[in-house]
């Protein structure tokens, strides 16, 4: 049994960082040793939520390097060529395929990922509202790498996303639980550089701005639903309709 003079003095533990004793043993906090003789505690780690996370490989990589995909670079080397025509796609089995890879973050994967996206957005019409179930996954999995870059052209491509067809918009409300919780943890971090110039913001790359762009669009195109939606996840939100 310890005695409260020991567990005082166990209490008066050197802080991580400081000189050590001879013979002092680093301990976890919260356990049984931390009330042992000679040890020193150390604190428990930094949860650091906003830390960007390595993406993982993903399909679009190995399904492009098995030439799945009806696309090549033009010999400008400027943009892509679709092999069929873009009309009589399986917007089921491609559209998916191509959110996947808004992950990469490494050319040519990126480059053909995001403008084989805009491009089917653009001449899908009628064709993407059924395959919205199918997106809500990639969409988020590229999001949550927390990786500002990424985040950028994925919100990039959600705002054409509900631009893109009638009713896409309303059929996005009930997936905001699943998309935007990551974004309020970047909706406010807006570069702070003093009395210089944020460059980010002249070339559209500062994703505080981007973030409150998409919201705003969420809210036009989401019907009468959608702001109330996005209050609940992103509390700082100010409509861009009723003010």
């Amino acid at each position: 049994m310890v005695s409260g003079k020991e567990f005082r003095s166990s209490l008066r533990k050197p802080l991580p960082g400081a000189p050590k004793h001879k013979g002092c043993r680093i301990v976890p906090a919260f356990t049984i040793q931390a009330l042992q003789k000679g040890t020193c505690v150390i604190p428990p780690p930094r949860c650091n939520a906003s830390k960007e996370q390595p993406p993982k490989p993903t399909n679009f990589r190995n399904n492009y390097k098995r030439g799945d995909f009806p696309i090549a670079l033009e010999a400008n080397g400027t943009r892509i060529s679709w092999k069929a025509d873009i009309n009589k796609l399986d917007y089921h089995h491609y559209l998916p395929m191509f959110f996947d890879g808004l992950c990469e973050t490494e050319n040519p994967f990126k480059y053909f990922a995001q403008q084989g996206i805009h491009d089917m957005l653009t001449y899908g019409g009628p064709k993407i509202f059924p395959c919205i179930p199918q997106l809500i996954i990639p969409i988020k999995n590229a999001l949550n790498t927390k990786n500002k870059t990424v985040m950028c052209s994925t919100l990039r491509v959600l705002q054409h996303l509900v631009k893109s067809g009638d009713m896409i918009g309303e059929a996005l409300v009930p997936y905001y639980r699943q998309i935007l919780p990551v974004l309020n943890m970047f909706k406010e971090k807006n570069v702070n550089c003093g009395d210089g110039i944020d460059y980010t913001q002249m070339r559209g790359e500062n994703l505080a701005d981007i973030i409150n762009e998409t919201l705003e669009t969420l809210e036009r195109y989401g019907g009468e639903d959608a702001f109330i939606n996005i209050k609940y996840l992103i509390p700082t939100y100010e409509s861009c309709m009723m003010n």
